[in-house]
C-alpha cells in the first residue's frame, strides 16, 4: 500500500523530545522530518523586537538531532516560521544555528531559504486596490498600521516549500508558515490528497499534544495513504483516541467544520475519526476546497511604548475586601500628580490574581474566595523612565494607601522581589491580522539556494 510516512519531533522547534522517542520515529523510515518553529501564542514583542521566544541552545539541540538524522537517512528535513516569528531576523538566527551545526558536525547539503517578509510598499499599494481584506473581529487595516510596524510577514502554504523541494533541497528553512504546510508540502507534491494532507499536518504540527497525556516535547508519527491517515505517537506511555485526535482538529478554531488556510478551506464535513488499536486513529473524509482567490494571511507588529511592573501579595482581609475602591483611589491620585501627563498618553493596570488575573474582565465569578491575592502593576509609556514614574508612584501610593478598618500602617503589600520594580523594556501590540489575494502563491516568498559545505558556502 502506497504511504508517506511524516515525522513531528516536537510541537515547536526547542521544546525538545525525549531521544527515545525520536529514535523509534527513525526506525519507522519517515520519508520526512518536519517541525513548527514558531508561534503568535506568545504575543507581538517577539514579532515586532525581531527577536526569539525559544532558547538557542535549546533549538540548537533539537536541530543537530534532525539534521544529523536527516542527513543519514538521506530524507528531507523542513523547519518553518524560523526563529519563532519567521520574519529575517528570526530566519537569519536560526540560518546561524544551521550554519554551526553543519560546520560542527561537517555536514554538507542543499539548504533552500525561504522569506516570508513583506515589502510596505507592497501592502500599502495591495491597501489601496482593496486587496487587503480584514479577517473577523479585526478592523480595517490603514497606512498607519503598516507605516509603524517594525516587521510583516506572510503566512506561506505548501507552494514555496514544493518549490523548494523541486529544486533540490535537502533542508528548508521557511519563514512564516501556515503551521501544516511543512508536514503536508512533500506528500501534496508527490500527489496525496490535499485535504488529507493539510488535516494531518494540522494535528502533526503540535506533535504529541494530540495524544493522551498530551506533551508538546515528545514525538508524533503521521502516515499517509489514498484514503485516510494515520496518527501514532511514539512513546509507548502515549496513545492517541478518537477524542484526543478529533478535539485537536478543533484546536484554536472557530468553526469545528471549517479549517480555513491559504488558497482554501479544509472541509471536515465528511470527517472520520477510528480507533483502529489501542494507540492508533484513522482519519478519512477531510477535504481542500479552494477559494474563489488565493489569500495569505499576514502578521505585524508595532511598538507601543515601555513597560515596567512590580509584583506583590496582600492578605489582610480588609484590605482585600476593599480592593476596587483602594485601586480605583490609586488611580486618582497617579492622575492627580501627573497631571502634567496626559492620561491617554499612558496605560497603569492592576492585575489582581485570585480574582480575575487570568481573564479580566471576562471572569464570570470575579469574587475573591481565597485569603490572599497577587498584585502585579503594569504601567506603559512613551519612554521607559515615565513607565518607571508611573509604576513606582502607583506601587508607593498602594503600599501606603490608607482604607476604612486598616489596622497596620507598615505597609498593605509584601513584595517579591528586591528591587521591587522590573524594567521590561519595549512594548508591542499586533498592527496587522489580514488577508492579502496574490495571483502567485510563490511570489511573496523569495526563495535562496545555499550549498553547505561543512558550514561554509
Amino acid at each position: 500500500m502506497r504511504e508517506m510516512r511524516v515525522l513531528s519531533p516536537t510541537a515547536i522547534l526547542g521544546y525538545g523530545f525525549p531521544l527515545a522517542s525520536f529514535e523509534a520515529g527513525m526506525a519507522r523510515n519517515p520519508h520526512v522530518l518536519a517541525v513548527d518553529a514558531g508561534s503568535t501564542d506568545p504575543g507581538p514583542y517577539y514579532l515586532g523586537a525581531g527577536v526569539s521566544f525559544t532558547d538557542r541552545f535549546a533549538v540548537k539541540r533539537d536541530l543537530e538531532l534532525m539534521l544529523r538524522a536527516g542527513r543519514e537517512r538521506k530524507i528531507p528535513v523542513i523547519i518553518g516560521t524560523a526563529g519563532g516569528s519567521g520574519a529575517k531576523p528570526h530566519l537569519e538566527w536560526n540560518l546561524e544555528i544551521i550554519r554551526e551545526i553543519a560546520r560542527e558536525q561537517g555536514l554538507k547539503f542543499r539548504l533552500a531559504v525561504i522569506g516570508s517578509d513583506l515589502d510596505k510598499d507592497f501592502l500599502l499599494k495591495e491597501l489601496e486596490n482593496g486587496k487587503l481584506k480584514v479577517l473577523p473581529p479585526g478592523k480595517p487595516l490603514e497606512r498607519q498600521d503598516i507605516e509603524a510596524s517594525t516587521y510583516i510577514v506572510g503566512q506561506m502554504g505548501v507552494e514555496p516549500i514544493i518549490k523548494a523541494l523541486d529544486s533540490g533541497a535537502e533542508v528548508i528553512l521557511a519563514g512564516r508558515a501556515y503551521d501544516p504546510t511543512v508536514f503536508a508540502a512533500l506528500a501534496i507534491k508527490a500527489g496525496y490528497d490535499r485535504g488529507l494532507a493539510l488535516h494531518m499536518g494540522k494535528i502533526l504540527e503540535c506533535a504529541s499534544i494530540a495524544a493522551l497525556p498530551g506533551s508538546g516535547s515528545d514525538c508524533m508519527l503521521g502516515t499517509l495513504r489514498e484514503d485516510h491517515f494515520l496518527l501514532e505517537p511514539l512513546n509507548p506511555e502515549r496513545k492517541c483516541t478518537t477524542t484526543s485526535v478529533a478535539a485537536h482538529t478543533l484546536y484554536e478554531k472557530t468553526n469545528p467544520y471549517s479549517l480555513p488556510g491559504p488558497g482554501g478551506v479544509i472541509d471536515l464535513h465528511q470527517a472520520r475519526f477510528e480507533q483502529v488499536s489501542e494507540r492508533v486513529v484513522k482519519v478519512s473524509g477531510s477535504r481542500f476546497i479552494p477559494g474563489d482567490m488565493y489569500t495569505v494571511k499576514i502578521e505585524g507588529a508595532k511598538p507601543i511604548g515601555f513597560r515596567t511592573v512590580s509584583i506583590a501579595g496582600a492578605r489582610d482581609p480588609i484590605f482585600i475586601s476593599n480592593i476596587d475602591s483602594i485601586l480605583q483611589g490609586v488611580r486618582a491620585r497617579v492622575t492627580d500628580n501627573f497631571s502634567h501627563i496626559p492620561p491617554e498618553s499612558y496605560y497603569l493596570q492592576f492585575h489582581i490574581y485570585g480574582r480575575n488575573g487570568v481573564m479580566g474582565d471576562l471572569e464570570p465569578d470575579p469574587v475573591v474566595k481565597g485569603h490572599e491575592v497577587g498584585i502585579v502593576i503594569e504601567a506603559v509609556a512613551p519612554a521607559q523612565d515615565q513607565a518607571n514614574t508611573i509604576c513606582s508612584f502607583a506601587r508607593s501610593t498602594l503600599l501606603h494607601y490608607g482604607y476604612p478598618g486598616r489596622l497596620s500602617t507598615a505597609g498593605n503589600l509584601a513584595f517579591l522581589y528586591s528591587p521591587s520594580d522590573f524594567k521590561a523594556g519595549a512594548v508591542f501590540r499586533f498592527s496587522i491580522h489580514h488577508l492579502v489575494e496574490v495571483d502567485d502563491p510563490c511570489a511573496p516568498f523569495p526563495m535562496e539556494l545555499l550549498e553547505i559545505q561543512g558550514g561554509e558556502l
